[in-house]
C-alpha cells in the first residue's frame, strides 16, 4: 500500500495566511457593504515602474523572433544576472561574493524551504521566535521538527530563540547546540533589525559551532539605519558559515513575476564537503531555470533609472510604515519595527490574544493584520500590519483604529 508523509499530517491546521484568508473571505461575504482594508499579507501594491516594464517589453519581443528566441534558461541563472548581481549587491559593498557563487531561482521563499533538502535528517535547527513560518514549516515537512504541541504552539525538536520587547527582540545564543540557524533580517515579522556587532555574535558563533547560519535578507533594501548590514557577507568570516537569500518581490515588485536568488559561498562546507556544489546537483534536477524575460527585467532594476524608480517606491511603503506607526502611537499602542522594514509589530491591548485581537479588529474596524501567534509561541499577544497597503487604504486604516480606539 501506497503511504504518504506522515510528517504532513503532524502540521497545524492550514498555512497561517491561507487561515487568514479563509476568515476574511468568510466575513466579506457576510459583510458585502462593509469596505476591508487588508494590512496583513506582505504583497506589494505598487506597479512595476517604467524602467523594469520596458525590460519586460524589449524581452518579450526578443522572444518573438528567431534569431533572438530562447528555450530553457540556464538553470543556475542567466550570466548577465549573476554578474550584474555579483557586482552592484556584493563587490560593491566590499563582499567577495562572485557571479559563480549566486543561484537564481523563482523567489526566497522556493529557496528558504528547499534548502533544508541538502542537510542531513537529524540536524538540529533554531528559529527566531516569532518566525517566518516557512523555515519551521518545511523542516517539519522533511521529518526534522519532531512532534508538535498544540497548546504550546512549539515542535519538540525545534530550538527556539524567543524575540520580545525584554529582550530588544534580539534573538540570544541558544543553550543547545543547532546545526541550522536560520535570522532574517531585517526581522519578518517583527520589522526590527541586527546590527554589525549583534550580526558579527552570531557569524563567530556559527564558526565556532561548525553550524550554517540562513540568512534571509529578502528585506534588506528597506534598511535605513547605518549600523545595520545590507548583506551577512559584510560580517566577517561569514563566507565560511554562511547562506543568504535574496529577493526581487519586495524591493522591486516582483510578487506577481517572481524571481529570487541564493548566495552560496565555495568555501563553505559541512563535513568537508561543499554545500555550493550541493545545492547546484539540487537546483539542476529539480529547477529548470527562471524565465528569461524576468531575468532581463531583474537588469533594470540594477540600472540608475531602475534604482532611481525603485528608490521612490520604497520610501512610498516606508512612508507607509510611519503613517502606521504613528496612527498606532496616537492610538496608544505599544510599536515596535517599521523604521527599516515594511511591518509593524504592536503589543496587543488589555491582554487580548492575538487572534482575538485579530477578529476584534476585523469586526470593528475592518481591518486585516497578522495574528502573532502564527508565527511562534513568542508572538502571541502581539500583531502585525504591513506598509505595502496603498497610501490611502493605510492612512484610512489608521484612521479607523484611532477613532475605535477613542470610541
Amino acid at each position: 500500500m501506497v503511504r504518504v508523509n506522515e510528517n504532513y499530517l503532524k502540521l497545524p491546521g492550514s498555512y497561517l495566511f491561507s487561515a487568514i484568508g479563509k476568515k476574511v473571505s468568510a466575513y466579506s461575504e457576510a459583510n458585502p457593504d462593509k469596505k476591508v482594508i487588508r494590512l496583513g499579507i506582505g504583497d506589494v501594491t505598487q506597479p512595476l515602474v517604467p524602467a523594469i516594464v520596458e525590460a519586460l517589453h524589449r524581452a518579450v519581443d526578443e522572444m518573438g523572433r528567431a534569431e533572438t528566441f530562447r528555450g530553457y534558461a540556464p538553470d543556475l541563472g542567466y550570466g548577465f544576472l549573476r554578474e550584474e548581481i555579483a557586482k552592484k549587491d556584493y563587490q560593491e559593498r566590499g563582499c567577495a561574493i562572485s557571479a559563480d557563487e549566486i543561484f537564481v531561482s523563482d523567489g526566497a521563499k522556493s529557496d528558504c524551504g528547499n534548502i533544508q533538502e541538502i542537510f542531513a535528517g537529524d540536524c538540529r535547527v533554531a528559529v527566531c521566535d516569532p518566525v517566518y513560518p516557512v523555515y519551521v514549516d518545511s523542516n517539519a515537512m522533511a521529518g526534522r521538527a519532531g512532534d508538535y504541541d498544540e497548546k504550546a504552539g512549539m515542535w519538540s525538536n525545534i530550538i527556539y530563540m524567543p524575540c520580545t520587547a525584554k529582550n530588544g527582540f534580539v534573538p540570544q545564543l541558544p543553550g543547545e547546540r543547532p546545526d541550522l540557524i536560520y535570522l532574517c533580517n531585517p526581522n519578518n515579522p517583527t520589522g526590527t533589525t541586527l546590527n554589525r556587532s549583534q550580526l558579527k555574535v552570531w557569524v563567530d558563533y556559527a564558526r565556532q559551532a561548525g553550524a550554517v547560519i540562513l540568512y534571509d535578507a529578502a528585506y534588506e533594501a528597506y534598511i535605513s539605519e547605518e549600523d545595520v548590514p545590507h548583506s551577512i557577507y559584510e560580517i566577517q568570516g561569514a563566507e565560511d558559515c554562511a547562506v543568504e537569500f535574496r529577493s526581487f518581490s519586495k524591493n522591486a515588485g516582483f510578487t506577481g513575476i517572481r524571481l529570487g536568488f541564493t548566495v552560496i559561498p565555495k568555501g563553505l562546507k559541512c563535513g568537508g564537503v561543499s554545500l555550493h556544489g550541493l545545492w547546484a546537483r539540487r537546483h539542476g534536477t529539480k529547477f529548470n531555470g527562471a524565465p528569461y524575460i524576468v531575468q532581463k527585467a531583474a537588469m533594470a532594476v540594477y540600472s540608475d533609472e531602475g534604482k532611481a524608480q525603485l528608490k521612490e517606491q520604497v520610501a512610498y511603503y516606508m512612508n507607509n510604515a510611519r503613517v502606521i506607526r504613528g496612527g498606532l502611537e496616537s492610538a496608544g499602542y505599544q510599536v515596535y519595527g517599521g523604521v527599516s522594514a515594511p511591518y509593524i509589530w504592536l503589543k496587543t491591548p488589555d491582554g487580548m490574544s492575538s487572534w482575538d485581537f485579530f477578529d476584534w479588529l476585523l469586526e470593528n474596524a475592518n481591518v486585516v493584520g497578522t495574528p502573532g501567534s502564527g508565527f511562534g509561541p513568542s508572538g502571541e499577544g502581539y500583531f502585525r500590519l504591513t506598509a505595502f497597503g496603498t497610501y490611502e487604504n493605510t492612512a484610512e486604516a489608521m484612521e479607523r483604529i484611532r477613532r475605535l480606539k477613542r470610541s
